[in-house]
């Protein structure tokens, strides 16, 4: 396994796995704290191309 900051090999058995070592461990944890990491999303709710019917609403009371 390779440590997601610096690439190095990273032994399953290291006590700071899946870091190299408290440095990289350390850098991301930063990168967290500063919001670095993000799960984009979109501002706009996606169109309907079909409105929903609604079942309350009877057409032949009109």
């Amino acid at each position: 396994m390779k440590c997601p900051i610096c690439g190095k090999p990273v032994s399953l058995n290291d006590p700071e796995m899946p870091f190299c070592g408290e440095r990289c461990r350390l850098i991301d944890l930063g990168k967290w704290a500063d919001e670095d990491y993000r799960i984009p999303i979109s501002s706009e709710a996606p169109a309907l191309s079909n409105p929903p019917v609604d079942p309350a609403k009877d057409d032949d009371d009109e």
